[in-house]
């Protein structure tokens, strides 16, 4: 029994250390894509697009007309250890295209019952920005109906959508280049890839598998070895 047993979790170990090792082969290979679609020069917001998920991270030009009736504002952001809110308005293009543009951060002002006043820049303007796809998931209080008012927890194309009438394309344009928002922080980090936290994830589960397999061998052999030591003890006695 104690064979099998220490056979069941060195088994169990390895697979979870492969598992956290193609995680981390994952990330690295998403950190490179993420790196090449930076580097890449700016292009015109892409038409007809099927996966918006090669987009990602990709320099755009985007003109238009923004929507300043249905800005929102997106609550719970932290810039330098400050909170504050992420300010979103909806860009009107001129091929009919509905897309949401981050215009920046701004930080709560002395009481959280006055929201700030940041309309949005009026006439035909031109963002440079970066494509980001929101998370699809995330932890929200209450039942679940689209927020009504101007505060959001979290930013989502699709309920967004839903909850103005706007047709929004399903992603983001972080906005990093726009004069007229001068007075808004865009200096957005990219996600954290999380290769360390594989990495030690992983030697932690092969060294649990080190320390089973030397268990085994210690209490198997053990007795063993006692045995070889007493003999020769136990002849010189006799």
């Amino acid at each position: 029994m104690p064979t099998i047993a220490s056979l069941a979790a060195i088994v169990l170990f390895v697979m979870a250390g492969n598992w956290q090792h193609r995680r981390m082969n994952e990330k690295e290979a998403l950190q490179a894509q993420s790196r090449a679609a930076l580097a890449a020069a700016p292009t015109a917001l892409p038409a007809d697009v099927a996966d918006w998920r090669a987009w990602r991270f990709r320099p755009v030009i985007v003109t238009g007309r923004f929507d300043a009736a249905r800005q929102i504002l997106i609550d719970n952001k932290v810039h330098r250890g400050s909170a504050g809110f992420d300010v979103v308005a909806p860009l009107a293009l001129a091929d009919g295209r509905v897309v949401l543009v981050d215009r920046g951060w701004t930080a709560v002002g002395r009481t959280r019952a006055t929201l700030p006043e940041l309309p949005p820049p009026q006439g035909i303007v031109t963002i440079h920005g970066r494509v980001d796809i929101p998370a699809g998931h995330y932890l929200e209080l209450g039942v679940g109906a689209a927020p009504t008012g101007a505060l959001w927890e979290h930013l989502d194309p699709a309920r967004f959508a839903a909850a103005t009438g706007l047709a929004v394309l399903p992603i983001v344009v972080l906005a990093l280049d726009a004069p007229v928002d001068d007075h808004l922080a865009r200096d957005w980090a990219l996600p954290d890839a999380g290769i360390e936290t594989h990495l030690s994830y992983m030697l932690q589960w092969y060294t649990f598998a080190a320390m089973a397999a030397g268990l085994w061998l210690w209490f198997t052999l053990r007795p063993y070895l006692l045995r070889r030591v007493r003999r020769p003890i136990d002849e010189q006695g006799s």
